[in-house]
């Protein structure tokens, strides 16, 4: 037989990736492992973060507080030192400044609170007669409750009530820490506030690129604008709101209307929780000297209808999108640093997240849903080059076929 010519062969066989787009293969996985380990520890950060601070509250809640406030106080200081004063006396002004305005307000409010606190015991009586007065209409349920009681027999059951401390033993104990603490703050304060200006300098001139230094300009500059025009602005808007609410307290007769408003201005600095509590308390003194509940809801409800129109519509037009943050971004964060460091934790909750936005802002966001399907974690791990990175992607994998022999 003769020989049959060789059939050539049809299977196609991949050609061999060059070396540069396996290296990019080889570049893109680690940087993915990489990424994966950062937002590992970053969690883990997150978590442990509260035990650490907890603990070290001591020394980390002045620091804090003295960072928040340096941002806070710096635009005046600057001011200050524009006008010709040395910087020393600038600083030590805008902090006097400072504490004037918080001693004025809290003794606004605890003045006339501490004259009202022995009436409360009174209130609270005259509570309980409005509700005896309820549960007359719903002495079936009362009835129901002791025939179940006795079904299962814990009508004679004893309670162990343990002796906690009372409340002027636990100031007494708290007062120590706290002095401590303020004066650690206000001391760190004056200092961070002197140190401004020599900070900025050596930010800005210890970078090895000029666009570094230009970045960190703008973050500094973003920063301190960013916090110090938000407290501003809902420092104003709070002072309206304790102005309407000490002539709406004196309108409806209620006692010491000035300390009403004034604890209306201080607690509208807490998110959702500070409302919450004027709601109650306002509830608290009407329904304790009001003759009926209709009547001592009254205050509460006026509060209610208030707070409503300006957290909907005076507080978002003022303040704008510049300022405007995810409702459960800020939940997160108020419990977040209220489980760690309390009331005083509640309170920089709020300008500790428009600093963290703000360095997000200019340092990038992470992608983390993305980074769950595949994308880069950070939008600067793209390829820099968009032409190459498109040419590979829709470059289709080249064979090559045999030729017959």
């Amino acid at each position: 037989m003769a020989d049959l010519p060789p059939q050539p062969d049809l299977l196609p066989t991949p050609a061999p990736r060059p070396p540069r787009q396996r290296a990019l293969t080889f570049a893109a996985q680690e940087l993915r492992l990489i990424s994966a380990l950062v937002v590992i520890l970053a969690v883990g950060l997150f978590l442990a973060l509260p035990f650490v601070l907890s603990i070290g509250a001591v020394v980390f809640l002045p620091l804090v507080t003295a960072l928040m406030l340096t941002i806070v106080l710096s635009p005046l200081a600057d001011r200050l030192s524009q006008g010709g004063l040395p910087n020393v006396l600038a600083s030590l002004i805008s902090l006097v400044v400072f504490l004037a305005v918080v001693v004025i307000a809290l003794t606004v409010v605890l003045k006339p609170a501490i004259g009202l606190y022995d009436q409360v015991p009174a209130m609270i009586d005259r509570i309980g007669e409005h509700f005896q007065h309820l549960r007359h209409n719903f002495n079936w349920v009362t009835r129901i409750n002791k025939q179940v009681t006795e079904l299962t027999g814990q009508a004679n059951e004893r309670q162990v009530v343990l002796a906690s401390p009372s409340l002027l033993q636990q100031v007494a104990f708290a007062t120590p820490t706290v002095i401590l603490e303020v004066l650690l703050t206000f001391l760190m304060t004056f200092f961070m506030i002197e140190a401004r200006v020599r900070i900025r300098r050596r930010l800005l001139l210890d970078r090895q690129h000029v666009g570094a230094s230009l970045k960190v300009a703008r973050v500094i500059r973003d920063v301190q604008d960013r916090v110090a025009a938000y407290i501003l602005t809902v420092g104003l808007i709070n002072l309206v709101i304790g102005v309407i609410v000490a002539l709406g307290a004196w309108g409806l007769g209620l006692d010491a209307p000035v300390m009403w408003g004034g604890l209306a201005a201080l607690l509208n600095f807490l998110p959702y929780i500070g409302p919450l509590t004027m709601i109650g308390l306002l509830a608290l003194f009407g329904l304790g000297t009001a003759d009926s509940p209709l009547v001592g809801a009254i205050p509460a409800l006026c509060f209610l209808g208030l707070h409503a129109i300006e957290s909907n519509v005076v507080t978002p037009s003022i303040l704008g999108a510049r300022f405007t943050m995810n409702p459960v971004l800020i939940l997160l964060a108020l419990s977040y640093f209220t489980w760690i460091w309390g009331v005083t934790g509640a309170l920089l909750s709020v300008p500790i997240l428009l600093t963290l936005t703000a360095l997000v802002d200019h340092l990038g966001s992470p992608n983390l849903i993305g980074f769950m399907f595949g994308e880069p974690l950070f939008a600067a791990d793209q390829p820099k080059d968009a032409e190459e990175a498109a040419a590979n992607e829709d470059a289709a994998p080249s064979v090559t076929v045999g030729q017959p022999g």
